[in-house]
C-alpha cells in the first residue's frame, strides 16, 4: 500500500508594496490614477475623523454602542476601491469606510447606530447589503448574489467583509464551500485585526495564517499587509477581475490591527497591553500613505489640512443632518408598517396594545 505525500498545490503569497515608513516596492506598485490615490487618502482620512466623531457623539449618548474601524482604513478602501457599482458589497458591522465610499450618507449610519431602523436604508441604486450584526451569516448572502449573478450571466462581483473570529463560524465553510463547487464570483475579504471581541487570534485556530483556508476549498487565496492600501487594492483587484471573467472565488486575508475596542461596548485595556497597541501604532496605514503621496508630489501640509478640514465640515453638516431627521422618526407603530400588505388579526391586535400603552406612557409623563 502507497504511503506519500499528498499532491496538494500551495501557491500562497503575502503581498505588501509600502512600507511603515511609506518607501514603495516600485517593481509591485499598482499604475493608479492621480484622481483615484488622492480619492483613497481623502476617504481614509474621512473614515477616520468619522469614526473619531462617533465616538465622542456615543460618549455624549448621543448615538449607541458602534464598532471603530480606527487602523481597518486602508484594508476596507483598498478593497473595495475595485468594485464597480454593479457590484455588491456585503459588509458586517464594521465596514464604515468602505460604506461612506460606495456612497452610504454619514448621516445613515448615525442614525442605525442611533437605534433607528431608517439607517439602514441604502439608497436608490447602491447595490449594497446593511450591516450585518451575526458573527459570518453575511458570508452565505454574498455568496447567494453572486451565484446569482452567475446564474443571470451578468459580470457582477460579491465582495463580502468579515474579521478572523467569523473564520471560525460553520457560515464562513459553508460560504467558502458553495462558492468554490459552483464558482461563484465571489471575493471573501477577511480583515484579520488580531482580536474577535477579546480572544486573540492565537487562541481561535492552530492555523499560522487564515488565507491558507482557501486551500481546503481549492480557491486562490492570498494575504496582505492589510495596512497597505497599495497592497490591499492589487489584491482585490486581482481578484474582482478574476472573478469577472469566470475564474472563480478568491479568499484574501488582510493582516491588520484594530486600534480601538471591539465595541464600544467594551474595554479593550482589560485583554491587551498598551505596548501591544503602540507597536501597530506604527503601522499605521494613513501615516504611510500620506508620506508615499508626498514623496510623489501629490500631497503637501497646505492639502493635507485642507483636507481634514474638508472632511471635519462635513461631518458636522451630517451630524446636524442627523440630529434634526432623529426628530422626526422613532415612532414605535411604525414596526407594523411594511411586513404585510394587510395585517393579520392577532397584529393588529398588537399594533392597538402598543398604541394604548404608549398613550398611557405620555399621559403619565405629562402629570408627571
Amino acid at each position: 500500500m502507497p504511503r506519500k505525500p499528498l499532491e496538494v498545490d500551495s501557491p500562497l503569497e503575502f503581498l505588501a508594496i509600502l512600507d511603515e515608513e511609506g518607501l514603495v516596492d516600485e517593481s509591485l506598485e499598482p499604475k493608479l490614477s492621480q484622481d483615484l490615490l488622492l480619492k483613497l487618502y481623502r476617504f481614509m482620512v474621512l473614515g477616520r475623523r468619522f469614526d473619531e466623531r462617533m465616538l465622542q457623539l456615543q460618549r455624549q449618548g448621543r448615538i449607541g454602542t458602534f464598532a471603530p474601524i480606527k487602523g481597518q482604513e486602508a484594508s476596507q478602501l483598498g478593497a473595495v476601491a475595485a468594485l464597480e457599482p454593479r457590484d455588491w458589497m456585503v459588509p458586517c458591522f464594521r465596514e464604515t469606510a468602505a460604506q461612506l465610499w460606495r456612497g452610504t450618507p454619514m448621516e445613515s449610519v448615525l442614525l442605525y447606530f442611533g437605534g433607528f431602523d431608517e439607517g439602514g436604508r441604502i439608497p436608490e441604486g447602491q447595490k449594497d447589503l446593511p450591516v450585518a450584526i451575526p458573527v459570518a451569516s453575511q458570508l452565505l448572502h454574498a455568496v447567494g448574489l453572486a451565484w446569482a449573478a452567475k446564474y443571470r450571466k451578468t459580470d457582477e462581483v460579491a465582495m463580502t467583509f468579515f474579521g478572523d473570529g467569523a473564520t471560525s463560524e460553520g457560515d464562513f465553510h459553508e460560504a467558502l464551500n458553495f462558492a468554490a463547487v459552483y464558482q461563484t464570483p465571489t471575493v471573501f475579504v477577511c480583515q484579520n485585526n488580531q482580536w474577535a471581541i477579546s480572544i486573540p487570534r492565537s487562541k481561535q485556530t492552530r492555523s499560522r495564517t487564515l488565507a491558507q483556508k482557501a486551500l481546503a476549498y481549492e480557491m486562490p487565496g492570498i494575504q496582505v499587509d492589510g495596512n497597505d492600501v497599495l497592497a490591499v487594492y492589487t489584491a482585490a483587484k486581482e481578484a474582482v477581475d478574476r472573478a469577472r471573467s469566470g475564474g472563480g472565488p478568491t479568499f484574501i486575508e488582510c493582516v491588520t490591527y484594530r486600534m480601538a475596542m471591539h465595541t464600544t461596548a467594551d474595554d479593550p485595556s482589560r485583554y491587551r497591553s498598551e505596548e501591544e497597541v503602540a507597536q501597530w501604532a506604527r503601522k499605521d496605514p494613513i501615516i504611510r500613505f500620506e508620506k508615499y503621496l508626498i514623496a510623489k508630489g501629490l500631497l503637501d501640509s497646505k492639502a493635507i489640512e485642507a483636507m481634514a478640514l474638508e472632511a471635519d465640515s462635513a461631518i458636522q453638516q451630517a451630524v446636524k443632518r442627523y440630529e434634526e431627521l432623529s426628530q422626526t422618526l422613532g415612532d414605535p407603530l411604525q414596526m407594523f408598517d411594511h411586513h404585510f400588505e394587510q395585517l393579520p388579526a392577532h397584529l393588529l391586535e398588537q399594533r392597538e396594545e402598543l398604541r394604548r400603552y404608549l398613550k398611557e406612557e405620555e399621559e403619565e409623563t405629562r402629570h408627571a
